[in-house]
Protein backbone atom coordinates (compact mmCIF):
# COMPACT_ATOMS: atom_id res chain seq x y z
CA UNK A 1 0.00 0.00 0.00
CA UNK A 2 1.35 3.70 -0.98
CA UNK A 3 -0.25 6.57 -0.03
CA UNK A 4 1.07 9.82 -1.74
CA UNK A 5 1.33 13.67 -1.15
CA UNK A 6 1.59 16.19 -2.94
CA UNK A 7 3.01 19.60 -2.44
CA UNK A 8 4.23 22.85 -4.18
CA UNK A 9 1.09 24.03 -6.16
CA UNK A 10 -0.05 27.91 -6.07
CA UNK A 11 -0.97 30.63 -8.02
CA UNK A 12 1.66 32.11 -10.91
CA UNK A 13 1.80 34.46 -13.24
CA UNK A 14 2.23 33.81 -16.83
CA UNK A 15 6.00 32.97 -17.69
CA UNK A 16 6.69 31.89 -14.14
CA UNK A 17 7.69 28.24 -12.90
CA UNK A 18 6.95 25.84 -9.94
CA UNK A 19 8.01 22.98 -8.86
CA UNK A 20 5.44 20.60 -7.45
CA UNK A 21 6.54 17.52 -5.09
CA UNK A 22 5.49 13.87 -4.40
CA UNK A 23 6.17 11.71 -1.31
CA UNK A 24 5.36 9.03 0.23
CA UNK A 25 3.67 9.14 3.46
CA UNK A 26 3.45 5.28 3.82
CA UNK A 27 4.68 2.94 1.45
CA UNK A 28 7.58 3.80 -0.80
CA UNK A 29 8.09 4.63 -4.36
CA UNK A 30 10.71 3.25 -5.60
CA UNK A 31 10.22 0.12 -7.46
CA UNK A 32 7.42 1.99 -9.23
CA UNK A 33 7.07 4.27 -12.50
CA UNK A 34 5.86 7.42 -11.66
CA UNK A 35 3.48 10.08 -13.44
CA UNK A 36 2.15 13.30 -13.31
CA UNK A 37 -1.40 14.09 -14.16
CA UNK A 38 -3.66 16.77 -14.04
CA UNK A 39 -7.36 17.96 -14.30
CA UNK A 40 -9.76 20.89 -15.20
CA UNK A 41 -13.32 21.08 -14.06
CA UNK A 42 -15.82 18.69 -16.51
CA UNK A 43 -12.82 17.00 -17.91
CA UNK A 44 -10.88 13.81 -16.93
CA UNK A 45 -7.82 13.60 -16.17
CA UNK A 46 -5.08 14.42 -18.66
CA UNK A 47 -1.31 13.01 -18.79
CA UNK A 48 1.03 15.55 -18.38
CA UNK A 49 4.54 13.31 -18.12
CA UNK A 50 6.33 9.91 -16.56
CA UNK A 51 9.22 8.21 -14.89
CA UNK A 52 10.64 4.65 -15.33
CA UNK A 53 11.24 3.52 -11.61
CA UNK A 54 14.56 3.97 -12.23
CA UNK A 55 14.77 7.17 -13.66
CA UNK A 56 16.14 6.99 -17.13
CA UNK A 57 12.88 7.00 -19.38
CA UNK A 58 10.85 9.89 -19.22
CA UNK A 59 7.94 11.12 -21.26
CA UNK A 60 5.57 14.19 -22.01
CA UNK A 61 2.60 15.36 -22.95
CA UNK A 62 2.88 17.49 -25.99
CA UNK A 63 1.46 20.30 -24.68
CA UNK A 64 4.11 20.68 -22.13
CA UNK A 65 7.24 18.92 -23.79
CA UNK A 66 10.21 21.55 -23.09
CA UNK A 67 8.24 23.76 -20.73
CA UNK A 68 7.81 20.92 -17.97
CA UNK A 69 10.55 17.93 -16.27
CA UNK A 70 9.66 15.22 -14.53
CA UNK A 71 12.34 13.54 -12.05
CA UNK A 72 12.70 11.43 -9.14
CA UNK A 73 15.29 11.16 -5.92
CA UNK A 74 14.98 7.47 -5.13
CA UNK A 75 17.33 8.35 -1.85
CA UNK A 76 14.68 11.01 -1.03
CA UNK A 77 11.50 8.65 -2.12
CA UNK A 78 10.46 11.82 -3.90
CA UNK A 79 8.98 12.80 -7.23
CA UNK A 80 9.52 16.11 -8.95
CA UNK A 81 7.71 17.98 -11.48
CA UNK A 82 9.84 21.04 -12.15
CA UNK A 83 7.18 23.74 -14.80
CA UNK A 84 8.62 26.49 -16.23
CA UNK A 85 7.29 29.03 -18.32
CA UNK A 86 3.42 28.47 -17.02
CA UNK A 87 0.59 29.04 -19.78
CA UNK A 88 -3.14 30.14 -18.15
CA UNK A 89 -3.95 26.64 -20.29
CA UNK A 90 -1.71 25.29 -17.33
CA UNK A 91 -4.27 25.54 -14.51
CA UNK A 92 -5.35 22.26 -13.25
CA UNK A 93 -5.16 20.37 -10.38
CA UNK A 94 -2.19 17.83 -10.18
CA UNK A 95 -2.06 14.56 -9.36
CA UNK A 96 1.03 11.69 -8.92
CA UNK A 97 0.37 8.53 -9.33
CA UNK A 98 2.49 5.50 -8.83
CA UNK A 99 2.34 2.08 -11.34
CA UNK A 100 3.62 0.79 -14.20
CA UNK A 101 5.55 3.64 -16.86
CA UNK A 102 2.74 4.89 -19.28
CA UNK A 103 0.82 7.85 -20.09
CA UNK A 104 -2.85 5.56 -19.68
CA UNK A 105 -4.02 6.53 -15.61
CA UNK A 106 -5.36 2.95 -15.72
CA UNK A 107 -1.85 1.70 -15.63
CA UNK A 108 -1.51 3.61 -12.29
CA UNK A 109 -2.44 2.12 -8.58
CA UNK A 110 -1.79 4.72 -6.19
CA UNK A 111 -2.55 8.25 -6.26
CA UNK A 112 -2.23 11.43 -4.49
CA UNK A 113 -5.38 13.67 -3.22
CA UNK A 114 -4.05 16.30 -6.01
CA UNK A 115 -2.57 20.00 -5.72
CA UNK A 116 -3.60 23.05 -7.46
CA UNK A 117 -2.19 25.07 -9.86
CA UNK A 118 -3.24 28.25 -11.12
CA UNK A 119 -1.83 30.50 -13.66
CA UNK A 120 -3.22 33.68 -14.28
CA UNK A 121 -2.37 36.05 -17.53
Amino acid sequence: QVQLAESGGGSVQAGDSLRLSCAASEGTLRGYAMGWFRQTPGKGREFVASISWSGGNTHYADSVKGRFTISRSNAKDTLYLQMNSLKPADTAVYYCAAGAYSDFEDEYDYWGQGTQVTVSS
